[in-house]
């Protein structure tokens, strides 16, 4: 795999479920994101270049109300976490829909962890 990205994923904060559109199952719950991909944390394995449309259900926040994303995918990469039941799951978005570009970029930009010297700095 390619790790050289063009834009930077951030890391959630909070705990945001990722559903299968089609079968309507979760899938497992957002660990990063960018405006190209995200990384999805789940029991879930999925088969690598199998095409899938997300569903991202973003929890209410004093910024923002709750909303649901879906988004055309490519699922990248896997791995299984070390001794647990536990997948990382890169996917591709395939295509955003214009109307929740600038909700993900203000979501981008507002819920992240930001490292610093001295540890994790949380907005």
């Amino acid at each position: 795999m390619n790790e050289h990205r063009k834009n930077e994923r951030r890391k959630m904060i909070a705990f945001t479920p990722v559903y299968d559109s089609n079968k309507a199952t979760l899938l497992g719950y957002l660990g990063d994101l960018s405006m190209q991909g995200a990384m999805l944390i789940g029991e879930t394995p999925l088969e690598i270049n199998t095409q899938i449309t997300l569903v991202i259900d973003f929890p209410e926040t004093a910024e923002f109300p709750a909303r649901q994303v879906r988004i055309s995918s490519r699922v990248a990469w896997r791995k299984q976490q070390e001794n647990t039941p536990y997948f990382n799951t890169g996917v591709e978005f395939q295509k955003v829909n214009e109307m929740y570009k600038p909700f993900l970029q203000a979501i981008l930009e507002r819920y992240q962890f930001r490292r610093e010297a001295g540890g994790i700095n949380r907005p």
